[in-house]
């Protein structure tokens, strides 16, 4: 069929100029129905689009072919929206020549399987079968991965973004043409994804079949006769051995990034540790898993598809079993990728040696089940956290509170200082001097597991001065290597420039140590951050040098706005604040922390709020905060918290770090050995945040630090005694918590 020329041929430059001004202006009646599931949607949205195809048009000629496509796609006209996309596609190929495959292939398959249906009168699902067949298999292998992801998208989030686009729209009556032609893209969306979802799953398992060796039942044995449970994918057109790429992981129900390896041209093989998968083995989360791994590493360097080397990657529980595997010093392992990386005695089941009954959570969930794991925290489990703060009962008893013991948990609360049993599980001191395979981590500003990420970075270079460890760390959370950088996280928006391909980048670095590729921009240096609100990378060669110095701010007694003065200048050393935390009051059962990183007010429960005067020239806090209190406490010991703001003009505030630096002062000198506080003496204590963050503030802009008691339900409660923590109950605090703040203690803030 001859393809009808272009609109744009037809009109010149300058009508279509007039026309843009005309247009935009116009308004659209638009009453969409109460559910975008209601048989008569369709027919609105036809109603629609037949009143924007007579005017519409666009200069930029990619999008006007984009637009008229979707219109006339839900218009009916199947084969015009065809020619459109092929005119489209001719274009991407010029455009893109040597680019991966685009989103646009979506609804290219999508139009030409519309146009078959109608043209040959066949059903849609013979007609998507067909297009799919001819045009998928011919794709490199990283481009039909790349595409079936998009193609196996949920049809729950289109449904529900055209949902709210019609709920927003309704009262109103009308819409502009702009937003017409938004509103039949999102229609669009939803009509095509739920028609070819029923098929797309099926139909890229018979492609990666074509693609792929694979096999999911893979059993390793142990040096001590434990079976482990493995699955492997490779190439199936490779003959010549390839480098392998492991994952070990806990959550067997996880999403599994074998194919995606194979895609890369690697041997992806993820396995699972004991107790998980095909094993009958107890589970016993960190205990045997250096060991396990390095028999995995052992039987894949042996295996005829090896090139004797292996990658390590994975966030999480999956980190950690990199580093207990480097730990070993297997001689396969020649790399490790880490991001959100657990490390025990350190962030779990403790951060700041201050135990989370998270923790617990996580012993129960991977200890009950072989196929599910902790999901995070369910009323069932905020009820535990009530019920136990209320009860006043020790710590160790939460199981006991919850019916089900674990033993595990129990024995992580028997080694509350950093002592030999959490030692042998990560490289530790000296031990990281030997490893000198290279590392690359990231970690994010919002992530709990950025206390663990820093932690092996720092120490990997105090104990080995030529590490090869690279840190790449921006906005972003501990599941951003699993669903890509968001957009707006937790409300607050993220540069543009920190949206970046963070799988992809970490692939192009495993080509770059595994088989010669080139070092990837990105991680040009030893740290690579992103600034926020500065929308930059910056890119030093250690922590550092991220700061070129420090402001000294002083937490002054004086007031100021709903706190007092956080001052550029000593005051008193004799001045103080009085701060006063009852040990026994309970009316707090149901608080948690606010959920947004922007809100209207800080974090400030059982806290005192230290605020500067408005900046008066634009401040980039880059680091690691550090400082010095001086204070009188009447316990001999007390968990602390320290968050810190930027407070816009608007009054908004910005939290530049979660979960605030929380930390034992018995341990925050010495995580091995504990040193209580002189209970009723003014005393120092010296701290250097583990929590890392990058941002611009503003002119008029203030600077926020909160300095709060630590007492929480889903935590353990220091009572103070010096005593076994774990053992205090609500008895010990009879007493409440007197502190007094003296305003020579700082806050060092580290700045470009």
């Amino acid at each position: 069929m001859k393809m009808p020329r272009s609109p744009l041929t037809r009109v010149s430059f300058w009508v279509l100029m007039l026309w843009q001004s005309w247009a935009l202006g116009q308004n659209l009646d638009f009453h969409p129905p109460a559910n975008v599931n209601d048989p008569t949607t369709p027919a609105v949205m036809r109603d629609l689009v037949s009143r924007i195809l007579p005017v519409y048009q666009e200069p930029d000629t990619d999008r006007y072919l984009t637009n008229l496509s979707a219109l006339q796609l839900v218009d009916g006209n199947y084969q015009g929206a065809w020619q459109a996309r092929q005119s489209l596609r001719d274009r991407r190929r010029k455009a893109d020549a040597g680019r991966p495959v685009s989103k646009a292939m979506i609804y290219d398959l999508y139009a030409q399987a519309k146009a078959i249906e109608t043209a040959d009168h066949v059903a849609f699902s013979q007609a998507y079968t067909l297009t799919y067949r001819a045009v998928v298999p011919k794709l490199s292998d990283l481009d039909a991965y790349a595409l079936s992801g998009w193609l196996e998208l949920p049809v729950s989030g289109f449904q529900e973004a055209l949902q709210k686009a019609f709920d927003q729209r309704r009262a109103k009556g009308s819409v502009t043409l702009a937003d017409a032609v938004d509103l039949v893209g999102m229609y669009l969306s939803f009509e095509a994804y739920r028609s070819f979802a029923p098929l797309v799953v099926a139909l890229d398992a018979e492609n990666d079949r074509q693609r792929y060796v694979s096999d999911d039942n893979i059993q390793i044995k142990t040096p001590d006769g434990v079976m482990l449970s493995a699955r492997m994918m490779r190439p199936k057109g490779d003959t010549d051995p390839l480098p392998t790429l492991l994952e070990f992981s806990i959550r067997v129900d996880a999403p599994s990034f074998a194919r995606e390896c194979a895609a890369h041209g690697y041997v992806g093989v993820i396995a699972y540790a004991r107790g998980k998968g095909q094993s009958s083995a107890e589970i016993v989360p960190f205990e045997h898993d250096g060991e396990d791994v390095r028999a995995v590493i052992d039987w894949i360097a042996q295996q005829p598809w090896s090139d004797g080397k292996v990658g390590m990657y994975g966030s999480g529980y999956a980190s950690f079993a990199a580093w207990a595997a480097a730990k070993r010093l297997p001689p396969a392992l020649k790399a490790i990728a880490t991001s959100a990386p657990t490390a025990p005695g350190i962030d779990v089941p403790m951060a700041g040696s201050i135990p989370r009954n998270s923790a617990y959570r996580w012993a129960i969930s991977v200890a009950e089940s072989k196929t599910s794991d902790d999901k995070g925290p369910t009323d069932e489990w905020r009820k535990l956290d009530q019920t136990w703060y209320t009860s006043g009962r020790p710590y160790r008893e939460l199981g006991q509170i919850h019916g089900k013991p674990s033993h595990p948990f129990t024995r992580w609360l028997n080694h509350p200082s950093y002592d030999l049993y959490w030692q042998k599980m990560i490289p530790y001191r000296n031990e990281l001097a030997r490893v000198n395979i290279p590392v690359l981590t990231i970690a994010g500003y919002y992530a709990k597991a950025e206390v663990g990420a820093l932690y092996y970075f720092t120490q990997h270079h105090r104990f080995n001065s030529h590490a090869n460890q690279t840190l790449l760390i921006g906005p972003y959370d501990d599941d951003v290597m699993e669903r890509a950088p968001a957009a707006t996280l937790r409300a607050m928006q993220v540069d543009a420039a920190a949206l970046i391909e963070l799988r992809e980048l970490q692939y192009q670095w495993f080509d770059h140590v595994l088989k010669g590729g080139s070092r990837p921009d990105m991680l040009r240096s030893r740290v690579n951050f992103e600034v926020m609100g500065a929308n930059e990378w910056r890119h030093v060669g250690s922590l550092e040098a991220m700061s070129r110095g420090a402001l000294r701010f002083y937490l002054d007694p004086k007031l100021a706005g709903d706190g007092h003065l956080l001052a550029a200048r000593k005051g008193s050393s004799t001045a103080f604040i009085r701060q006063t935390v009852s040990l026994t009051d309970r009316g707090d059962a149901g608080w948690t922390p606010p959920a947004n990183l922007i809100n209207r007010d800080p974090q400030s429960h059982n806290g005192v709020t230290f605020i500067t005067e408005p900046l008066r020239r634009p401040l980039e806090l880059s680091g690691q905060v550090s400082g010095n209190l001086d204070f009188t406490v009447n316990k001999q010991d007390v968990d602390l918290n320290i968050t810190f703001y930027e407070l816009l003009p608007s009054g908004d505030y910005i939290q530049l770090f979660d979960p605030p630096y929380e930390f034992r002062a018995s341990y925050v000198r010495d995580r091995v050995n504990r040193h209580l506080l002189k209970a009723g003496e003014r005393q120092q204590l010296t701290f250097h945040s583990e929590r890392l963050t990058s941002r611009r503030l503003d002119t008029g802009s203030r600077l926020v630090v909160v300095i709060g008691v630590n007492k929480r339900p889903d935590q353990e409660i220091n009572y103070g005694t010096g005593g076994d923590v774990s053992a205090e109950s609500i008895a010990d605090g009879k007493v409440p918590i007197r502190i007094r703040w003296y305003g020579d203690s700082y806050v060092d803030i580290p700045h470009r």
